[in-house]
């Protein structure tokens, strides 16, 4: 079991394989596979009252500084941690989404005075003004969905190119998969808000009326 172990990290370095190395399995049987030490191994217990008992005697024992802990109290642990930098990372993001439709929204409506005669052109050939409406919202919702494609081709072209560095460097492993429902719905949201913030350009443009619009002004 523990030579199994070691033949299969022959050919790692700081919990990681190297990149570029692979040692054939018939050399791995001839290299002298047996652990010069143990780091961690996992011991079961017939019943579950004596779990604390084991583990306050493990951590106490004066022959061996050795720490007995409790693999699902460790990983909720982590986990709890990792919630709170995903959270602070939530609200970051948050921040920059509402950043950037408040920058989209500031730019559609500085452009409103330079389109004026513009959509009056268009009101005077026949446009309706909720035509002229869906214009303004339309384009909202296309720089929205361009900048939400733009944002999920650049995470994962960067998991793609960084994905290698990291697991030499740090031996963490990112996997590489369709986003989950949880995105899907922060992506939808993000998109509904870019469609509302394009309805208030969108509703001082239908307000202007064709008159407005097509006088010149000295």
């Amino acid at each position: 079991m523990l030579e199994g172990i070691e033949a299969i990290h022959i050919d790692w370095q700081d919990g990681a394989p190297v990149a570029g190395l692979s040692i054939p399995p018939e050399k791995v049987r001839r290299l002298d596979l047996k652990p010069k030490s143990i780091t961690a191994f996992f011991v079961g217990l017939k019943t579950r009252i004596a779990t604390f008992g084991v583990q306050r005697w493990v951590n106490e024992y004066p022959q061996e500084p050795l720490l007995a802990i409790l693999p699902g109290v460790a990983l909720q642990e982590l986990w709890d941690l990792i919630g709170v930098a995903e959270k602070a990372l939530l609200v970051v993001s948050g921040f920059v989404v509402v950043v950037g439709l408040s920058g989209m929204l500031i730019a559609l409506m500085t452009s409103l005075n330079e389109r004026r005669r513009e959509m009056a052109i268009l009101r005077s050939v026949g446009a309706r003004p909720l035509h002229v409406f869906t214009l303004i919202v339309g384009e909202s919702v296309v720089l929205t969905f361009l900048g939400v494609a733009a944002g999920i081709g650049l995470l994962y072209g960067l998991l793609t190119i960084c994905r290698p560095w990291i697991a030499a460097k740090f031996g963490l492993l990112f996997a590489i998969g369709p986003l989950s429902t949880y995105e899907l719905i922060l992506t939808g949201i993000v998109c509904l808000a870019g469609c509302l913030i394009g309805m208030i350009p969108g509703y001082q443009i239908y307000r202007y009326s064709l008159a407005d619009g097509m006088t010149i002004r000295i």
